[in-house]
């Protein structure tokens, strides 16, 4: 593998992980100020009324040939993160405002118009990304400011660039991913290790960073209440999956009379978890359907040099594993649990934040809410019993403890499939069933 993959903006190495080069850029130059102050006002006053986006829109101007000329690539950045805002902040806000009493939304715009469109075009052409919002040039990764510039990327020391509501909940639930990334440099540098032929320091260090990936995903309750979620949550769903807001798919007005379908901004749009699913062989597990297919299509909803890395960790992963000690068996087998414990806890966010406040059951990258990510939990498991059962009868305190809870993963998983199957499944008892597992002091 090579040591860095990048695109001038995100470089997948040692020394960034998976955050970008540099620090976002707090807003736009000022030749583009006019979007700037459309992106000052979403969250103040454009998005606080039905109608006012729509007027505001109609009276920008269309800025692509300034575009086409931009090669700063930090600008670029901004540019295309503050158009996918005013993007989707214009689609979804009738979706947004028409909700019904069960949290079902409204239609959404089908046309966008050509002041919004020829532009992000324009600058996802140069980015060679999709012209819709997504996870790390536009909502997430890139969207970042430090409150305290010689601080930490703790939530609570960033802001947002580019929002929707404002709200202390919005920014606390996306920057929480910030947060998690931070520690992503030494992620990569003990998967790129033991791939190189270190086997035990990498495992080591990629273990003992997973669980510090855990621990910081688990401040979502703190950074984040669920009950707010669905202030913001419209405005980051996409045209793909959701036929019922958008239809046939939306019209980019100057740039062709097709139908165009995206998918929606997503943390499943995250470098961690898929890296460490190539990385212990969990993806040879995965069932063969829609499901799996549109993990692997979110791929292409990813900085080009992230495709460039999965591919090589695809291709190198499986060496490593040809002639592991026991010690460096067991350390792998660690690291799936800990994925467990990511998933098992995103599943647990899910029913509280999403499950529990809306009847809407698609999820905002186009997926039934229900049902994804259960599919990926199973992979999980079946992975962790094959490694348990090559690894066979060891006295090993940390091999121990992981097989003789295996059982007991297995079986909250199959009760809430099962629950699942309900029409009028429980969300309660659905979350409840997490018990004593991961992430089981979170009431509400």
């Amino acid at each position: 593998m090579k040591e860095e993959y990048s695109d001038g903006i995100f470089s997948v190495s040692s020394k960034h992980g998976f955050l970008p080069i540099f620090e976002p850029l707090h807003q736009l130059p000022e030749k583009y100020k006019n979007v700037q102050i459309l992106i000052n006002d979403l969250d103040k006053s454009l998005l606080k009324e039905s109608g006012l986006i729509e007027y505001a829109i109609a009276t920008l101007d269309n800025m692509v040939e300034l575009v086409k000329v931009e090669d700063d690539k930090r600008v670029l950045q901004a540019l295309f993160r503050a158009y996918c805002f005013l993007t989707s902040a214009y689609l979804l806000a009738p979706a947004h405002f028409n909700k019904d009493s069960d949290g079902k939304y409204g239609k959404a715009h089908q046309i966008l118009p050509k002041q919004l469109a020829m532009p992000l075009v324009a600058v996802s052409d140069k980015l060679k990304v999709t012209p819709w919002m997504d996870y790390h040039y536009g909502y997430s990764l890139g969207n970042y400011v430090k409150i305290n510039a010689e601080g930490t990327l703790h939530w609570d020391n960033l802001k947002m660039a580019c929002s929707f509501t404002g709200g202390q909940d919005e920014v606390g639930f996306i920057m929480n991913h910030v947060y998690i990334n931070e520690v992503s440099p030494k992620l990569v540098e003990g998967i790129m290790e033991t791939i190189g032929g270190d086997h035990l320091n990498g495992l080591r260090k990629v273990l003992e960073t997973i669980r510090e990936m855990n621990e910081r995903r688990r401040t979502m309750w703190k950074a984040s209440n669920p009950k707010n979620y669905n202030d913001f949550r419209a405005f980051i769903m996409g045209i793909e999956g959701n036929t019922d807001i958008f239809g046939e798919g939306v019209v980019y007005e100057g740039c062709g009379e097709e139908k165009r379908k995206y998918r929606g901004q997503t943390g499943a749009q995250d470098n961690i978890i898929p890296s460490l699913d190539i990385f212990t062989g969990i993806i040879k597990y995965y069932p063969d359907n829609m499901l799996t297919r549109y993990l692997l299509d979110l791929r292409n909803y990813r900085p080009k040099c992230v495709q460039e890395y999965f591919i090589d960790l695809e291709n190198e992963s499986p060496k490593f594993k040809e002639n592991l000690s026991l010690e460096e068996k067991i350390l792998l087998l660690a690291i799936v649990e800990q994925v467990y414990f990511f998933r098992s806890g995103h599943f647990h966010f899910v029913t509280n934040y999403i499950m529990k406040n809306t009847k809407y059951a698609v999820a905002t990258g186009g997926t039934p809410i229900i049902s994804w990510i259960p599919n990926q939990i199973g992979a999980v498991l079946s992975c962790m019993k094959d490694m348990v059962m090559e690894i066979g009868e060891v006295e090993d305190e940390l091999f121990m403890k992981i097989r003789d809870r295996l059982g007991e993963k297995v079986l909250v998983l199959n009760n809430q499939i099962e629950e699942l199957r309900n029409a009028n499944y429980n969300v309660d008892k659905l979350s409840d069933m997490f018990g004593n597992l991961d992430d089981r002091t979170v009431k509400f």
